[in-house]
C-alpha cells in the first residue's frame, strides 16, 4: 500500500461536480462549456420549457381542498417525521403523498417532511422530471 495522501481536493471516491473538467452544454447546438448539464442561459429555458408542460398547481391536483388539508397535516404533526425518527428536530414544511397520488388525501398516506427530506425522496422515486 501507498503511504502518500491524494492531493487535496481529489476525490477517491465518485467525482464531485466541483472536480469535473468542464464539458459542452447539453442544448442542441450550444458551444458553451460548463460544469452543469446545460449552460446558464439553457437551463433557464429548459426550466421554464418543463414548468409550462408541468401545468398550475391547481391542474396537478393541488387545490383549496389540499392547502387545507396540508395545514392540518402540519399543524397535527409540526416536525420532519423522518428526521425525528432520526433523532434530530426538523419543522416539517411540506407534505408528502407516500403513494404519489395527489388525490389520495387519506391522513395515512401523508407524512410531513422537512424540504430536505422531500426533495431526496421525490429524487429517490424519480417523480419529477416524469419518471414515477
Amino acid at each position: 500500500k501507498s503511504s502518500v495522501a491524494p492531493a487535496a481536493g481529489f476525490c477517491l471516491g465518485a467525482p464531485s461536480v466541483s472536480n469535473l473538467l468542464p464539458t459542452p452544454c447539453a442544448y442542441p447546438g450550444c458551444p458553451r462549456v460548463t460544469r452543469e448539464r446545460y449552460c446558464p442561459e439553457h437551463t433557464k429555458q429548459v426550466e421554464r420549457a418543463y414548468d409550462r408542460q408541468r401545468g398550475s398547481a391547481a391542474s396537478r391536483g393541488y387545490d383549496a381542498t389540499w392547502r387545507r388539508v396540508r395545514r392540518m397535516v402540519l399543524a397535527e404533526e409540526p416536525l420532519c417525521r423522518r428526521c425525528k425518527a432520526a433523532g434530530r428536530v426538523t419543522p416539517a414544511t411540506q407534505v408528502h403523498h407516500i403513494d404519489g397520488d395527489v388525490r389520495n388525501l387519506r391522513r395515512e398516506n401523508l407524512e410531513p417532511l422537512c424540504a430536505s427530506c422531500h426533495s431526496k425522496e421525490t429524487a429517490a422515486s424519480g417523480r419529477r422530471w416524469g419518471r414515477g
